[in-house]
């Protein structure tokens, strides 16, 4: 069992492929476990020639739980709004650097990172805090913090909030409702999506850690400002059937990166779809070739 730490945080992750190959870091979005970057995604990358690394961001999966926190979403935008200190466990600059922790860990000076949703938000965060560890960046399917983009449908909204599980059916049915709302239409393999949530469930199953990134991403705010001194080669896409986070998000993230690119997955939603892997590999490895 592979473990990176950042102080007394543990970060679990596995790799694929050649390890002398250039490094192709995977990061996740909410409450999304590495297992969800299916092992035959990973072998995809790795058989273009790169070390593919993926990883448990802290809170979830085999990663350190900040079980002694009850999460307060609440309470943290009462602080913000009346513009008091915004107290979370963690913010996006901390799981930033838990990826470092795990590039420290395999002996990497850089890497290429691709990072989608709440990952999409961390990879930015790495761009800004750590550039020099950064080949390339992906974001895919993420926004810049800012509260005039990216924002979700009232519909995707209220699944997103809805009560968490609070056991293995429910947890099951409530990620194919979720997916019915703001997944790739007729793209969405409901048989498989139900055997992979029980396969999640079943690894660690913790929605209060799911509150608590939740916290992270809102107590983090808005990176536009820093966005716009970013340097490191970015390529940003976006499903264009998104509605947990409007593709506006992705537009804007690459219209303050300087000479970002940006890719419109049409039909494409808040989710990744085998129809899309081909497509979607053969973007993020030619855009990590032009890089190196």
């Amino acid at each position: 069992m592979a473990l990176a730490h950042n102080g007394s945080v543990e970060i679990y992750y596995e790799t694929f492929g050649d390890p002398a190959d250039p490094t192709l870091v995977l990061v996740n979005g909410l409450g999304s476990q590495c297992i969800n970057f299916r092992t035959e995604w990973c072998d995809r990358f790795a058989a273009k020639g790169f070390q593919v690394v993926r990883l448990d961001n802290r809170d979830v999966g085999l990663s350190t739980h900040f079980s002694d926190v009850t999460p307060d979403l609440a309470g943290l935008i009462a602080a913000l709004t009346a513009g008091e200190p915004a107290e979370a466990p963690y913010t996006l600059s901390d799981m930033a650097a838990d990826v470092v922790a795990v590039l420290d860990a395999l002996g990497l000076e850089q890497a290429h990172v691709m990072g989608l949703s709440m990952g999409g938000m961390i990879v930015q965060t790495l761009a800004i805090e750590h550039p020099q560890r950064l080949r390339s960046m992906t974001s895919v399917m993420s926004t810049t913090g800012e509260l005039d983009v990216g924002q979700s449908s009232p519909e995707a909204r209220s699944r997103l909030f809805a009560p968490p599980a609070t056991d293995r059916e429910t947890a099951i049915a409530n990620h194919l409702a979720g997916l019915r709302i703001w997944g790739s239409p007729g793209k969405v393999d409901e048989e498989a999506q139900a055997r992979f949530a029980g396969e999640a469930y079943d690894r660690a199953f913790d929605p209060a850690g799911v509150g608590r990134q939740i916290m992270a991403v809102t107590a983090s705010g808005s990176r536009a400002d820093a966005l716009a001194h970013v340097h490191v080669p970015t390529l940003v896409m976006h499903g264009s059937a998104d509605t947990l986070i409007d593709p506006s998000g992705g537009r804007r993230t690459a219209e303050l990166i300087p000479a970002a690119r940006f890719v419109l997955m049409e039909g494409m939603g808040h989710d990744y779809p085998q129809a899309y892997w081909d497509e979607w590999v053969d973007l993020v490895i030619d855009h990590a070739i032009a890089a190196n």
